[in-house]
């Protein structure tokens, strides 16, 4: 089934086995396809061998993306992701050595879409507070979804274990809600005398808020409970009379 030691003749990265069409996995846009593929403005072009890594590299993402989402890691094989990303077991283990490296990959874009589309709720916000709670909110609806529910909640946790999965969260979220917390307490509308602690007491409701919600019976009413709990958590951070 692909294991590492039938790949040992590997030693070098393995294109794909045939050129991805328009509705193949990493053709089109993706978690990170678009960065992977292309050097930014003003970089040097990649070479050929460049190209073709990192589009190798990408497809391997959009499979693992698709399937971790669809199926689960667990029902995942290696070889269904070689397969989906139409390159060999070998190509796939020169980019990722374990298939939970590929996951934690995968987790990362994913955690990437959900901090892009709280940022884009909260720029529609009426003031700082309200920036924050639309970008919570934001964050909810998502694990609403499926897929994310699936990577995001109830795979990583597992497969990263939770110090991994505690360390990646807490990278790419609570610079940001700090950022929020001290933009919201320097306008007058919370107390935050110690935003790092804050954030990171927010950001755990907000995660086990998640779980709640992924092993509800019903996940909509429960994504709303979590949310008025959320908001009523950052209403208790609010100024008094006189303040």
């Amino acid at each position: 089934m692909g294991t590492r030691g039938e790949q040992t003749g590997y030693t070098e990265d393995v294109t794909e086995l045939r050129s991805p069409g328009p509705d193949s996995p990493g053709a089109g846009p993706g978690p990170s396809a678009g960065p992977a593929a292309r050097p930014g403005p003003g970089a040097p072009p990649l070479s050929l061998r460049a190209e073709q890594v990192a589009q190798t590299r990408a497809a391997l993402i959009a499979a693992g993306r698709r399937l971790f989402g669809e199926q689960g890691f667990a029902a995942t094989s290696v070889d269904d992701l070689a397969r989906a990303a139409r390159v060999t077991t070998g190509a796939l283990y020169h980019h990722f050595p374990t298939k939970t490296a590929l996951f934690e990959t995968v987790f990362e874009a994913v955690h990437g879409e959900l901090m892009a589309a709280s940022a884009s709720a909260a720029g529609g916000a009426s003031d700082e507070v309200d920036a924050l709670a639309r970008g919570f909110d934001a964050f909810l609806d998502a694990v609403l979804e499926p897929d994310v529910q699936r990577i995001l909640v109830t795979d990583a946790p597992a497969v990263l274990g939770l110090a991994r999965f505690t360390e990646l969260d807490e990278r790419y979220a609570v610079s940001a809600i700090v950022a929020a917390l001290r933009a919201a307490d320097d306008a007058g509308r919370l107390h935050a005398d110690d935003p790092e602690t804050i954030a990171r007491l927010l950001l755990g409701a907000l995660v086990r808020g998640s779980m709640l919600i992924a092993g509800s019976a019903d996940p909509a009413a429960t994504r709303d409970s979590v949310g008025r709990a959320v908001r009523a958590l950052l209403a208790g951070f609010a100024p008094g009379p006189g303040e």
